[in-house]
This record gives structure tokens, C-alpha cells and sequence, in this order.
């Protein structure tokens, strides 16, 4: 009897993978032509800026020493630090975050070496009016 189960066993047919027959493509409907909308122009308004950040500010005597002693606004402040720290090679090789100082920035920095480039908004807060 057991030769008989064996012998069952081996005659079971082994499940074959169907293929997918290729699928016909379906006739195209024909699609109702529209005349083509024009979809008016959308007018576009320019971003206005906020007002606290144009409104002009003195910079202190320190921060005059690094970008001049006119009174501009907060936004030109951090761009011609920053141009004064890449003018100057200040940015940290290893890590660009880092921000080195030098005699002027030294002074501005109320002593520091280094700082994060995310404390200079609060140094520019601090030495504006």
C-alpha cells in the first residue's frame, strides 16, 4: 500500500503557470470635440513685502564698523554681513554653519570665535535701532 500512496503522490500534476493572454486593445470611442476653452489670464499680484522687514534701521556703532553706518533695512543688514563673511573666507571649511570671526566680527560677536550662521539674526537684533 504504501508503494500505491508514493506512486499518488508523484502522478498529482504540478500546477503550471498560465500565461496572461495579450489583451486586444479596446476600440477608441470617439470623443466629443469641444471648442477649446481660453482660460482668462490670471493676473499675478507681486508679493508684497512685509513692512518690519523694509523699514530702515540704524546700525549700532559695532555693526557700522562691518557694513556702514547708513540706516538700511534688516533683510540688506544680513546680506552684506554675509557678503563681508565671504568677502573675507569667514565661513567655517568643515563645518559651513560655523561662522569665524575676525577683529571687526570679534567685537560684534561680544567676544565669541565662532558662532552658529543661525545666531546672527539674534546679534543683528541686538545691534540695530
Amino acid at each position: 500500500m504504501a508503494t500505491k500512496k508514493k506512486a499518488a503522490k508523484k502522478a498529482a500534476p504540478k500546477k503550471a503557470a498560465k500565461k496572461a493572454a495579450p489583451k486586444k486593445a479596446a476600440p477608441k470611442k470617439a470623443a466629443k470635440k469641444a471648442a477649446p476653452k481660453k482660460a482668462a489670464p490670471k493676473k499675478k499680484s507681486a508679493r508684497k513685502p512685509n513692512a518690519a522687514f523694509m523699514k530702515p534701521l540704524t546700525p549700532s556703532a559695532v555693526l557700522a564698523d562691518v557694513i556702514g553706518n547708513k540706516a538700511v533695512p534688516r533683510t540688506e543688514i544680513i546680506k552684506k554681513i554675509w557678503d563681508y563673511i565671504k568677502k573675507n573666507k569667514l565661513q567655517d571649511q568643515k563645518n559651513k554653519r560655523m561662522i569665524n570671526a575676525d577683529a571687526k566680527l570679534k567685537a560684534l560677536f561680544a567676544g565669541k570665535a565662532q558662532i552658529s550662521m543661525f545666531d546672527l539674526a539674534k546679534i543683528v537684533g541686538k545691534n540695530v535701532s
